[in-house]
């Protein structure tokens, strides 16, 4: 854990992550409160899960929108003002709850669309705050890594505020992006950062063969993560236990969490376009053993074990994606990586209800399986576009004069 060490010594780099972490919890909050307020208004479950599928569509619909415009203007002028638009959304919506079901529909496209992008520009960032490629990698595998706390932290935050009630929770849930989004825009590294010239064409990073298969790829991963969010519920009803969902929730961040943190603590062999093929095999056949869907105590060790990859997968990716994105274009690349997981769990979400009416347990987890095996092929018929340009100019980090040294802040 060595590289761990140096790397939080590293100026800002503490400062960072954590103001990253903390802004991004409504990321794991807001459709949990969404759901939660418009229930407690006496709204009805199908209108409560098309909310919440509308604040997630929102959200992977405008961190490209964003992201872009971080690459153009800066971080300061984009994100606060973001943050600020999403915290207005979640305060309108609890001020109207259900009705009238125009203002609670506007009022989550807004808090889901301005989510600022805060994902996306930290990773921007590395290459500017760190000193060289080991550092960077070990930052994206920490990240990859620790956002798996935020989908066990975020939820346990709704229902604790939700006691007082739903509009508590609503009004943290922005409230926590706000306070994140001010820790990153009042540091030196997000003020100083400047965006690459880029050419003038509408697609931005979709312009390059390797990003547009690497969505793909991270789309369908997405579908089988959504699978699992739903899956793990229909398991705990047929097993008449309450708390199984939730513990085979946290089995597999539990497991996404260690791979990460083993894969960032040392170096790896061969190049990441090499890597991540075999990354992605080994994340989808850690799906496959639970359409078995044993006991409780069996089936948290396959949970555990199908997390394992996940967070180097996704490590890997970020690495691609910092290498692929043309000039200019690397925040937006970077959150759509955001939008391809968003789209992708809405998909799956779907996917895991087909799989359970036709087939039970095993059907919805098989679902899951599905969306694995799907993002592997999609990696191995286009693995030869993820080969890096040669010499590629490092991507985030601003050229010379355009922004001001960091030392001494």
């Amino acid at each position: 854990m060595r590289t761990y060490v140096d790397f939080l010594r590293v100026s800002h780099a503490a400062r960072l992550l954590g103001g990253t972490l903390l802004g991004r919890l409504p990321n794991g909050m807001g459709m949990l409160a969404v759901v939660l307020h418009v229930r407690a208004e006496g709204g009805g479950y199908p209108l409560a899960g098309t909310l919440a599928a509308v604040f997630s569509l929102a959200m992977a619909a405008g961190q490209p929108v964003l992201g872009r415009a971080m690459d153009r203007f800066g971080q300061l002028r984009v994100l606060l003002p973001a943050a600020w638009l999403s915290a207005a959304g979640f305060g309108l919506l609890a001020l109207t709850g259900a009705d009238p079901l125009p203002v609670t529909i506007g009022a989550v496209i807004l808090a889901g669309f301005a989510t600022p992008p805060l994902e996306a520009g930290l990773r921007a960032l590395w290459n500017l705050v760190l000193p060289g490629p080991a550092e960077v990698k070990a930052a994206y595998a920490l990240d990859a890594a620790a956002q798996e706390i935020l989908f066990t932290a975020g939820p346990l935050l709704v229902v604790v505020a939700a006691a007082v009630n739903t509009e508590t929770a609503l009004l943290l849930t922005g409230a926590l992006g706000v306070a994140g989004t001010l820790v990153i825009t009042t540091s030196a590294p997000s003020r100083a950062w400047r965006g690459e010239p880029r050419a003038s064409d509408w697609a931005g990073p979709l312009r390059a063969p390797g990003l547009r298969v690497l969505f793909a790829a991270l789309t369908c991963a997405g579908t089988a993560l959504g699978v699992y969010a739903i899956a793990v519920v229909a398991y705990a009803e047929r097993a008449h236990h309450d708390l199984a969902s939730g513990l085979l929730l946290a089995a597999m961040s539990g497991g996404a969490l260690v791979g990460g943190l083993v894969y960032g603590a040392r170096p790896w062999p061969g190049e990441e376009h090499r890597r991540f093929p075999w990354l992605m095999a080994a994340l989808a056949a850690g799906y496959l053993p639970l359409i078995w869907a044993p006991a409780l105590p069996v089936m948290s060790v396959l949970a555990f074990a199908s997390g394992l990859f996940l967070a180097p997968m996704l490590a890997c990716s970020f690495t691609l994606v910092d290498r692929l994105a043309p000039s200019g274009t690397v925040t937006e690349a970077f959150a759509w990586v955001v939008a391809a997981f968003a789209v992708g769990g809405a998909v799956g979400s779907a996917a895991a209800g087909i799989g359970q009416d036709l087939a039970g347990v095993p059907g919805a987890f098989a679902a899951a399986g599905a969306g694995g095996l799907l993002a592997l092929t999609v990696c191995l018929l286009g693995h030869r576009t993820y080969r890096p340009s040669p010499a590629p100019a490092p991507a985030g980090r601003p050229g010379v004069g355009d922004a001001p040294a960091l030392d001494g802040h």
